[in-house]
C-alpha cells in the first residue's frame, strides 16, 4: 500500500480518545486540521512538542484550525501525559496494528544503538477543510515546529 501524498485525502481511520471515545480525521470536516504524530508521551521531545502546540492552541482556534496529537500510547498513558504536563490539546491513541500511522507509512522499522524496533516517525499533517493533505512535515525537529505549522495553517 502506498502512503497518501499531498493532495490525497487523509485516511479516515478511527482513533481512541483518552476518555474512551472515538475520533476520526473526518470529524474535522469543514475546517482545516493539524494532525501530528509523536513517538511517546512524557519523553523530552514529545513533551516539548505537545506543550508548544498547547501554548498555541488558542491561536490555532482563532485561525479556525483543529488540532490532534496521535501516538501509540494507551488512553491511560495519554491521560497521564495530559495531566502531568498540563496539556490543552486533544490526543488520541492509534491502533496497535493497522492504524492510521500504518496507513500513512510512518509506523516503521527504526534502528538505535544497533537494535531494530518498530517506532513512530515524528510527522505532522496539515489538512484542508475537505480533509485533503496540503502539507507534510517529515522527521520533525521540535524546536519552532508548532509555530511553523501555525503560520502554514493561517495561509490556507
Amino acid at each position: 500500500m502506498t502512503a497518501p501524498a499531498v493532495g490525497d485525502p487523509m485516511p479516515d481511520i478511527a482513533l481512541e480518545t483518552p476518555d474512551g471515545g472515538i475520533v476520526r480525521p473526518s470529524d474535522f470536516a469543514g475546517r482545516p486540521a493539524v494532525v501530528w504524530f509523536y513517538p511517546r508521551g512524557n519523553t523530552p521531545g514529545c513533551t516539548t512538542e505537545a506543550k508548544d502546540f498547547s501554548a498555541l492552541a488558542d491561536d490555532f482556534a482563532k485561525a479556525g484550525v483543529s488540532l490532534l496529537g496521535v501516538s501509540k500510547d494507551t488512553p491511560q498513558k495519554h491521560r497521564t501525559f495530559i495531566e502531568k504536563q498540563g496539556l490543552t490539546v486533544p490526543l488520541a491513541t492509534d491502533a496497535e496494528t493497522g492504524g492510521l500511522s500504518d496507513a500513512l507509512g510512518i509506523w516503521t522499522e527504526k534502528k538505535l544503538y544497533g537494535k531494530t524496533f518498530m517506532g513512530m516517525v515524528r510527522t505532522t499533517y496539515l489538512l484542508d477543510a475537505e480533509g485533503r493533505i496540503v502539507r507534510v512535515w517529515n522527521k520533525v525537529k521540535v524546536a519552532g515546529h508548532a509555530a511553523e505549522v501555525l503560520e502554514a495553517a493561517r495561509a490556507l
